[in-house]
């Protein structure tokens, strides 16, 4: 896996060819045609419905059991299960003051805001960040709906002093009893579940306390407690943050482990999932695309995905629609992906484009946040503006509470602050703006 600062993405090849990479040798994906039951194999040890005529089997040789199935006029297609690719994670980025005033970093005043360090936000500005401070000077006078984040990635820090107040907790779970309580298939998943361990019955189990700094710092972005005189502020007021530790501290997510991490936070009531990994495409992914539209459909889910750090701009920008990443590049309509921009406005130099896959910018460099053991440091990628987005739909959300999955991008998207150089870029040729967002939602709920 490739990584950069703030960014998990894997990169098995330079080109759009699905490459082979490294699969789980016993784990196959075979999705049925319509009307069809699963095919029957001596091949096939177990088998888990993802949903409706989607399956993933258990088998004691996967490669065998594709080529067995090739010709199947029952199987719509068969996938095996990907491993993303190991590599070193992302260091943070050094707090050094010169630095930091040559970038224009310096410390801002936001009206809304008594979080100590809030003023190392510069994304809540009207300028060329988010509009944020701006937006919660002009919100509607009615209480905001609580909304529940997902944050699928290493893990989340949620001893935090920033972020212990707004963890999502399964109410319907008894702490550390050792039983199922709620029935939804998962022992003790308080703050979410952790796909990295399985217990005997082959489980994911529910320690979810982070282990790499990623996950940490993308969730004080989205929801850093407000206003309690410590730390920054995140985005969103209305965001309780559920845990999902897909994403190992060397990488190698498996496409089994986020399909399922996916399916857990629609199932427990996550309306928004913010991802920031990727990866090459291998054999279509239709597995991914498919469980996103279904989660689309069935749950009005809004997945918010990381475009990819592999460019060297303003000389190469690297193009998603030409070499796309996975599951930025997913064709989902409910599926919205994100590009970063600098405090000066302009796209930052690591961020990938494309005027068919990636869809609207957001403050991703230089972004100051939580990290584990009640530390705060800054980090840079598209990694970082992805939760910026999620903090921004999460409001819109709570407060337009019938704008799910499609109808929130679009608004997301038609609200842009539109950006001459962003043209041709990506679908939205802008900038996410909380402020014109929730106006946008307002007038669109006429």
């Amino acid at each position: 896996m490739k990584l950069t600062i703030g960014f998990l993405v894997a990169v098995f090849a330079l080109s759009a060819t699905a490459v082979e990479g490294r699969f789980h040798p016993n784990n196959l994906f075979i999705k049925m045609k319509e009307g069809k039951t699963l095919v029957k194999s001596p091949l096939i040890k177990s088998s888990t419905q993802i949903f409706g005529n989607l399956y993933l089997v258990k088998t004691s040789d996967a490669v065998a059991l594709q080529n067995s199935l090739k010709n199947s006029s029952s199987v719509a297609y068969t996938e095996k299960d990907f491993f993303a690719g190991r590599e070193a994670m992302p260091k943070l980025e050094p707090m050094d003051p010169v630095s930091l005033k040559m970038k224009g970093l310096f410390e801002r005043q936001f009206s809304n805001f008594n979080d100590p360090q809030a003023g190392q936000l510069w994304a809540f500005n009207g300028v060329n960040g988010m509009d944020v401070d701006g937006a919660y000077r002009a919100l509607p006078s009615r209480t905001v709906n609580e909304v529940i984040v997902a944050v699928v990635d290493t893990g989340v820090d949620h001893n935090h002093e920033d972020l212990r107040d707004i963890m999502w907790e399964n109410r319907g779970e008894i702490r550390g009893d050792g039983k199922d309580n709620d029935g939804n298939g998962y022992i003790d998943d308080i703050h979410g579940i952790n796909t990295l361990v399985r217990d005997a019955e082959g489980r994911a189990t529910m320690n979810t306390m982070a282990g790499h700094w990623h996950g940490t710092h993308v969730s004080g972005t989205i929801a850093a407690t407000q206003n309690n005189a410590i730390g920054i502020a995140g985005v969103a007021s209305n965001v309780k943050i559920m845990a999902i530790r897909t994403v190992p501290d060397t990488s190698d997510e498996l496409n089994s482990d986020i399909v399922e991490s996916y399916k857990y936070a629609a199932m427990n009531g996550a309306k928004i999932i913010n991802c920031s990994f990727g990866k090459a495409p291998m054999e279509g992914d239709n597995v991914v695309r498919d469980v996103i539209n279904e989660l689309g459909k069935k749950y009005g889910v809004l997945v918010v995905a990381s475009a990819g750090n592999d460019s060297w701009g303003p000389f190469s920008w690297h193009n998603n629609d030409n070499d796309p990443k996975i599951p930025a590049a997913l064709d989902s309509a409910n599926l919205i992906t994100i590009a970063s921009t600098t405090v000066s406005g302009g796209l930052s130099s690591f961020s990938n484009i494309g005027a068919k896959t990636v869809d609207i910018a957001s403050p991703g460099s230089d972004i100051y946040s939580t990290i584990n053991g009640n530390k705060y440091a800054m980090a840079s990628g598209t990694s970082m503006a992805s939760p910026n987005l999620s903090g921004v739909a999460a409001m819109v959300l709570g407060y337009y509470p019938n704008l799910k999955g499609e109808k929130l991008k679009d608004v997301l998207m038609a609200s842009a602050v539109k950006v001459p150089a962003f043209e041709g870029k990506m679908v939205s040729g802008g900038r996410v703006n909380l402020k014109l967002a929730l106006e946008k939602a307002k007038a669109t709920r006429r």
